[in-house]
């Protein structure tokens, strides 16, 4: 039974992994995106409390 044979299906298998994890990586981390986003404003926005009519 072919099927039974480890040695073909071992090696697509370790080539196929090496080709996910060392090649294509570097080719995806190398496109840049269309609109960088800008950084958040660093000044905290003022906040006014709810003064409730019963307290």
């Amino acid at each position: 039974m072919p099927q039974l044979n480890p040695g073909p299906w071992f090696a697509i298998l370790v080539f196929s992994w090496l080709i996910l994890l060392v090649i294509l990586p570097p080719k995806i981390t190398k496109h840049n995106l269309l609109s960088n986003p800008s950084p958040q404003a660093s000044k905290k926005p003022q906040t006014t409390y709810w003064t409730w009519p019963w307290t």
